[in-house]
């Protein structure tokens, strides 16, 4: 929902900061596997409950996130790019998650189990929806600079870096902030499916239809 009005405004930094590294030959995926890396020892520092150090690298870890495809439009976008940027995005969230299980499993195993239920119904309807706009030559007039057309919602990547950012600064707290935001999930699930079936021009199914 808020990453509409975030990329405007993070996108000249993002293009300053940029600039040096396009310079300098780093390419867009090398960022993103250095951010996929800090992020995995951010995960790793939540289970030990290096709290502090975790939120430094989840911070470090999505700047990366940003830059590779500030560098990436510099330069040259690809179609493996965009796939190696959402393929390590999605294991990224879910071992922030497991982090705060492992650091706690008597208090957080359960909200995390619900969490990461609720990001495989988010990341599911987001590139489901992905592959078929695609293939029906869909395009985003919201996002345009994205290599792709995606339904947003709830919990976009804005929300869900905040969360993660909060839970880093108040572990005591995983528990309500993951069954909230797991609410959240669940909503923006419920709309994307609405919203897909609807801009996929699917009909509505019938009490014969059958499915496979």
């Amino acid at each position: 929902m808020l990453d509409r009005f975030a990329i405007p405004l993070l996108r000249p930094a993002l293009n300053a900061l940029a600039g040096p590294l396009v310079r300098q030959g780093v390419s867009a995926n090398a960022i993103t596997w250095l951010g996929f890396g800090l992020g995995v020892l951010a995960a790793s520092c939540v289970a030990v409950q290096a709290f502090e150090l975790a939120l430094v690298l989840l911070l470090a870890s999505r700047l990366c996130d940003a830059l590779d495809g500030a560098v990436a439009r510099a330069t040259q976008t690809t179609a493996a790019g965009a796939f190696l940027d959402i393929a390590l995005d999605f294991v990224f969230y879910a071992l922030m998650v497991l982090g705060f299980a492992l650091a706690d499993p008597a208090r957080n195993a359960l909200p995390a189990a619900v969490l990461l239920t609720a990001f495989v119904g988010t990341g599911s309807s987001f590139l489901a929806f992905a592959v078929l706009a695609a293939q029906r030559g869909l395009h985003s007039a919201q996002y345009p600079q994205k290599s792709f057309y995606f339904l947003g919602g709830l919990t976009e990547a804005t929300e869900t870096l905040a969360v993660l950012v909060a839970m880093c600064i108040w572990p005591a707290y995983f528990a309500p902030l993951a069954w909230g935001f797991a609410a959240l999930c669940a909503i923006t699930w419920v709309s994307r499916i609405a919203a897909g079936w609807r801009l996929l021009g699917e009909p509505a199914p019938g009490p014969e239809a059958t499915h496979e």
